[in-house]
């Protein structure tokens, strides 16, 4: 099937999927102020629970999946160890519009893996295939579906776990360069992200390989596309707090400060009344940082409360 993302430049850049922090208001404040400056190619949403979906939270949960034009090319990401759910699942994002959907096997996450979902299915290599396939069945052949995952589960497990995936005949294969014992404790193995498209080379797949891990910037990513041979490049936590994260554009102070004001109130507007407030304090740590004085301001707005508090301390702490 040829997709979009085989339409996308290369190497191609792409938005992860984290909770709590890829919600509609962010991924709306790339859409505004980093698309049109060159990035991300791809947006995906945070990941979303197929069995809470499914079986009793449907009405929380679907909020999760709402995403405007200007997020296009955008991707709803699903996590269960249940094959008829992850087929719904994939059937609803067909349904709601989106360009592609992924299935989570890498979130390391103590409550997600003792589900026996996101990297526990690395343990399971025969239902990892039959979730792929549930997930395909759902998607009707009409829009792609992606796997975002680790290198393995306590140890290095490219050689086995990658052709069992390639062999799905997937359209893209997300690499997070550790394992899920590793977490993000010790610092992304590029080298696997080299082996995994090796073994594609080798088996003669046209699925992409996308590198995920410790990446800052567009630059690093380049770099490593060419020492890797990937196709792609996901940046997660080098996101946090930058809609400008995948361009080249450095905004000025009160740039950052006046599209956090903006990214608060929109995530108050849309979110307040699902989703902790608190949520929007690690994007403070990102946006305000780089200037004199940048410290005391973060410890001001780490006292906030609502989108209001947040602009008193920034009006307070600035000449606007």
């Amino acid at each position: 099937m040829n997709t979009f993302w085989h339409t996308l430049p290369k190497p191609f850049f792409i938005l992860a999927p984290m909770a709590d922090v890829t919600d509609t208001a962010f991924r709306r404040m790339f859409a505004k102020y980093g698309k049109p400056l060159g990035g991300p190619d791809v947006l995906y949403t945070e990941f979303v629970s197929a069995d809470g979906l499914f079986l009793g939270g449907y009405d929380a949960l679907i909020k999760d999946l709402e995403y405007t034009e200007a997020e296009r090319p955008i991707v709803a990401q699903f996590f269960s160890k249940d094959t008829d759910l992850m087929e719904k699942a994939a059937r609803l994002a067909l349904e709601h519009g989106f360009d592609g959907v992924d299935i989570n096997m890498g979130c390391p996450a103590k409550v997600i893996c003792d589900q026996g979902a996101g990297a526990a299915i690395i343990k399971n290599p025969k239902l990892a295939k039959a979730i792929i396939q549930a997930t395909k069945a759902g998607a009707q052949g009409k829009i792609p579906v992606s796997v975002k995952t680790r290198t393995g589960y306590t140890k290095n497990e490219i050689d086995t776990w990658v052709p069992s995936l390639l062999e799905e005949d997937i359209d893209v294969l997300i690499i997070h360069a550790r394992t899920r014992r590793e977490m993000s404790k010790v610092p992304a193995d590029w080298s696997t992200v080299q082996r995994a498209v090796e073994i594609r080379n080798k088996m003669g797949k046209e699925t992409l390989i996308v590198g995920n891990g410790d990446v800052e910037s567009i630059e690093e990513g380049r770099m490593l596309t060419q020492k890797t041979g990937c196709d792609g490049i996901m940046i997660g936590r080098g996101a946090y707090g930058n809609p400008w994260a995948f361009t080249n554009y450095i905004p000025t102070k009160e740039e950052r400060l006046r599209v956090m004001l903006e990214h608060t109130k929109l995530f108050e507007e849309l979110l307040g009344d699902i989703k902790s407030f608190s949520i929007m304090k690690k994007h403070f740590k990102a946006y305000v940082s780089g200037w004199d004085g940048a410290k005391e301001l973060r410890m001001e707005l780490m006292e906030t409360h609502s989108a209001n508090e947040v602009e008193n301390v920034i009006r307070r702490n600035t000449d606007t």
